[in-house]
């Protein structure tokens, strides 16, 4: 396994890679984030808060957003503004993105801005801070199991660490993001982690060779909430344990992780969506090493020999979905580049 090099995630000092073509301008920040694969997911208890307890094997893969953050004017604060930010967005595909304060993006700024101790807010309650812009160019698919929204809360949180000069390192940023959602903590590292408790509990994992993905998406959303219902209607309880996967990954062997692929939800997605296991098996039947349900889907993703071979797959299968990507991993973590 390559060591990470010093300023990436991972690396000793806890900082992020900057690209070698990143802008030095301190009033406008791009990061670009990785969307993720489940490569195993077990749910274990639903626990009284709602939240269940799992164990996950996940990795980033090459299908990306990017956030980029502005400040409107670098040295002026607006007292009196009704907002202290703005959110645009662009995106490929379906599904609809919050525009309000209830985007992960919005909700990670100011997360942010209460932990650094600015915000102080006028008498009317309007906060004291540089107005700030973000912008979501979203390739991820929106609500598809592929942590599209965890990935932009955590990319907002390494623009706005860097454009509001917080240098808070990688550690605190994920104390943070653990109160965004399950897969924030992930996202903000990236490569390829275990995680425990509700999801946000993650260890690095070595993980060795590249791996190639035919992508299958869907442009209608599939709700992670309704999943989880019609899973614990169910009634089931896992107990597997990801050993497969995790040998798989330490000697590279991409026919192994094939057949170790797993996840608990993916009864549940296909119960909501029927057509969904005839989108798996048209990926084995066209030669994937193994397919199954990403996240809560109904993103169905099926893992190659190449990239090459992911190719032919996709041409095969593309009539089945609305968009088919392939995609490489492990993909790296959030990384600030070039506006």
């Amino acid at each position: 396994m390559v060591a990470p090099r010093e300023g990436e995630p991972g690396g000793l000092d806890g900082r992020y890679r900057v690209s070698d073509h990143a802008s030095t301008s301190v009033s406008c920040v791009s990061v670009r984030v990785p969307s993720k694969v489940n490569l195993f997911l077990a749910i274990r208890d639903r626990r009284p808060d709602g939240y269940h307890e799992l164990v996950t094997v996940l990795q980033t893969v090459s299908i990306y957003d990017t956030v980029k953050a502005r400040l409107d004017s670098p040295n002026a604060a607006h007292p009196a503004a009704r907002r202290f930010m703005e959110l645009a967005f662009t995106q490929d595909g379906g599904g609809q993105v919050p525009a309000d304060d209830t985007n992960l993006a919005v909700r990670a700024a100011r997360c942010l801005m209460e932990a650094i101790g600015v915000g102080t807010s006028d008498r009317d309650g309007h906060p004291d801070v540089p107005m700030t812009r973000l912008h979501l160019s979203k390739a991820i698919p929106v609500a598809a199991g592929m942590a599209g929204g965890s990935a932009d809360a955590a990319a907002a949180l390494v623009a706005l660490n860097h454009l509001w000069e917080a240098d808070l390192d990688r550690d605190e940023l994920r104390a943070l993001a653990a109160d965004l959602g399950a897969d924030v903590p992930f996202c903000i590292g990236g490569g390829t982690a275990l995680a425990t408790g509700i999801g946000t509990a993650t260890a690095q994992v070595l993980a060795r060779g590249a791996y190639a993905w035919v992508v299958g998406i869907s442009d209608r959303p599939l709700s992670t909430a309704d999943v989880y219902r019609a899973h614990d209607e169910v009634g089931l309880r896992s107990d597997i344990e990801p050993d497969a996967v995790l040998q798989a990954l330490r000697t590279g062997d991409a026919e192994a992780l094939g057949a170790a692929l797993h996840n608990d939800l993916e009864v549940a997605a296909c119960h909501l969506r029927p057509e969904l296991a005839d989108d798996k098996a048209a990926l084995l039947d066209a030669g994937a090493l193994g397919a199954m349900v990403s996240g809560s889907g109904p993103t169905v993703v099926g893992l190659a020999e190449s990239a090459e071979h992911a190719a032919s797959i996709a041409a095969l299968v593309a009539d089945r979905f609305d968009r088919v990507e392939v995609a490489l991993s492990p993909a790296g973590g959030p990384e600030i580049v070039r506006d």
